[in-house]
């Protein structure tokens, strides 16, 4: 799990960063539009909203050591929900090697579909951004 940041605004929230988590047994990217700003609070909000009140609990979390997640609210989660958190060693992101390699791919779709121009109108008239463009991917 990490974040995608620097990101141009986006969605009727002016989204500017992307929580990036990938199911490391089914390989299944989910994308999640958030703000580069949004807390711990906010972070486990979405997390809790958008994929585990549909896919159910973790079993285990890696991440790299954002305060986000090293916050004493995030350690009482897990050890509330009985999941794990580990962290990717400084340096050596290849712990966490899947995520940043789908990290990677997330940056040069969004950045080639930024270079055509930030939206786009579907067949019906309706506007898109890299927003509707994610939730495809995911």
């Amino acid at each position: 799990m990490d974040w995608v940041t620097a990101l141009p605004p986006g969605g009727d929230k002016s989204y500017n960063a992307c929580l990036v988590i990938v199911d490391r047994y089914s390989k299944t990217p989910i994308f999640l539009p958030c703000h580069k700003d949004d807390t711990a609070m906010d972070t486990a909000l979405l997390i809790w909203n958008r994929v585990i009140s549909h896919t159910g609990l973790f079993k285990n979390i890696i991440s790299d050591r954002d305060p986000k997640f090293t916050s004493a609210l995030w350690t009482n989660l897990h050890k509330l929900l009985g999941t794990k958190l580990s962290f990717s060693t400084a340096y050596h992101p290849q712990t966490d090697g899947l995520a940043e390699r789908m990290i990677q791919t997330l940056e040069d779709m969004i950045r080639r579909f930024c270079a055509y121009g930030l939206e786009f109108k579907d067949s019906d008239g309706f506007t898109h951004d890299w927003c509707t463009l994610i939730q495809a991917l995911g």
